[in-house]
């Protein structure tokens, strides 16, 4: 994964869309006007927009929950749901007060939204259910807009109310990339939009916002497809607590990054993260077990042995395996049916699992290479040199999705000319480095986690 475009909504560009969206489902009969009840500061003299706004949540009973949605349970709130709510400014009561506002019509889209749910085969089946249990208990109607002179101006009452995030921001999606569309010089957006394979990924705590109010407004609006897929994923805690700067319980990146290199973390995540709602628990010990007997024991080691073997007997150069057996034969179809279900696995967003077997791979290749002895065999040493080194590629390939920095660096010590974020998976499991190629030098990719740099950041955490 690369960012062609990275961009937040406040722009010109999403403002237009949003406007446009909002005049739109007007004019098709999915947004009218009604009163409703508006929380208020009576101290600040000021309607409060939803993150100003913090009380009890009525569903689940989660303490410090925002006006518009909760954070514990997922379930949207609107005015008057909070128990206790207080204003977020100066922690007095908030009080409701009345306003005419704008009303999507939800409701009217709920046959659709359960035809598209259920025919959609690429959302999580766990997700989709209860999706589908909020379709079945009624959806409601949503204000959209807000008493607020910032953020997106409603047509026709600018400097007085705005269109509510969560009605606006995610068509960023959409207007983010019609940007990236036309600066690669594509001229008829709907179509390359609509031909694309759409994913989103989201936490579990807008699930309701991606799976109902995304698609119900691109729905009513008629226009654009809707996501093939939405990967779902649970929260990150620390040492099974939440996150929480203020109470200095957390990992600042930055000093991450000082202590660590960026892969050491891409793998932990990757490797932790289940294809579910789960939570996913960093825990330090945890972290360094999986890059010492994972990252550096497995796949670190593999490629040092190769190339060091190939640099000491071979002067780094991969010799010509005269002939196949068996065993090699064997090896390159395996290595065939890993890429085959790696490339399943990640096309279905079950990045921990191919991550998994890209490691067994590596497993497998260290057992082939000290049960083959090359040390002691030389009629076998090539044959096996030769497959290892182009396994180190596909290896490479693999890997570079995930730990992109070490990958590459794979990818430099083998000489290998071609850019390896463009290289066809396709071509993955082909052996392509040519008897007489010669590599670079032999390369410790990794180093080990110590014992004191964990016991360091514990240390942090408890102080």
């Amino acid at each position: 994964m690369a960012f062609d475009i990275f961009e937040g909504t406040d722009t010109p560009e999403n403002n237009k869309l949003a406007q446009d969206f909002f005049v739109r489902l007007t004019d098709r009969g999915f947004i009218y006007e009604k009163e409703v009840t508006q929380y208020y500061c009576e101290n600040e003299d000021r309607f409060l927009p939803d993150r100003y706004v913090q009380g009890t949540c009525p569903h689940c009973g989660a303490k410090d929950q925002y006006a518009d949605a909760c954070e514990g349970c997922g379930r949207v709130l609107k005015p008057g749901d909070l128990i206790s709510p207080v204003c977020a400014l100066c922690k007095r009561p908030a009080s409701l007060k009345a306003s005419r506002h704008h009303i999507f019509a939800l409701s009217k889209l709920s046959g659709q939204l359960k035809a598209w749910l259920e025919g959609n085969q690429g959302l999580q089946v766990d997700v989709k259910n209860y999706v589908l249990s909020w379709i079945k208990e009624g959806l409601q109607d949503w204000d959209i807009t807000r008493d607020i002179t910032w953020g997106v101006p409603v047509p026709g009452k600018e400097g007085t109310q705005s269109l509510y995030g969560w009605f606006e921001n995610h068509l960023g999606y959409i207007s983010i990339t019609e940007k990236f569309a036309k600066q690669k010089g594509i001229t008829n957006f709907l179509d390359y939009w609509n031909s694309a394979d759409i994913s989103h990924f989201v936490g579990k705590d807008i699930v309701y916002h991606h799976y109902l109010f995304l698609p119900a407004e691109r729905l009513a609006d008629g226009r654009y497809k809707l996501p093939n897929k939405i990967p779902t994923r649970g929260y990150l805690l620390l040492q099974g607590k939440k996150f929480s700067k203020s109470r200095g319980w957390y990992i600042s990146l930055r000093e991450f990054l000082r202590e660590f290199p960026a892969d050491y973390l891409r793998f932990y995540l990757t490797a932790t993260t289940s294809y579910s709602q789960g939570d996913v628990d960093f825990r330090w010990e945890q972290f360094a077990d999986k890059i010492n007997n994972d990252l550096i024991a497995s796949i670190g080691n593999l490629f040092f042995r190769i190339t060091k073997f190939l640099e000491d007997n071979y002067d780094s150069e991969v010799p010509d395996p005269k002939g196949w057996s068996d065993e090699e034969e064997t090896l390159k179809q395996e290595v065939a049916v890993v890429v085959k279900r790696y490339d399943e696995l990640v096309e279905g967003n079950q990045f921990a699992e191919a991550l998994k077997i890209v490691v067994e791979l590596s497993h497998r290749l260290n057992r082939y290479f000290q049960a083959n002895e090359p040390w002691k065999n030389k009629e076998s040493a090539a044959k096996v040199l030769y497959s290892e080194v182009n396994c180190l590629r596909t290896l490479a390939v693999l890997l570079y999705p995930f730990v992109p920095f070490s990958a590459l660096r794979i990818w430099t010590v083998l000489g290998v000319h071609e850019d390896i974020a463009s290289n066809s998976l396709t071509r993955a499991k082909d052996y392509l480095i040519e008897p007489g190629h010669r590599i670079s030098r032999a390369a410790i990719l990794y180093e080990k986690v110590s014992k004191e740099k964990i016991e360091k950041q514990l240390a942090a955490l408890s102080g």
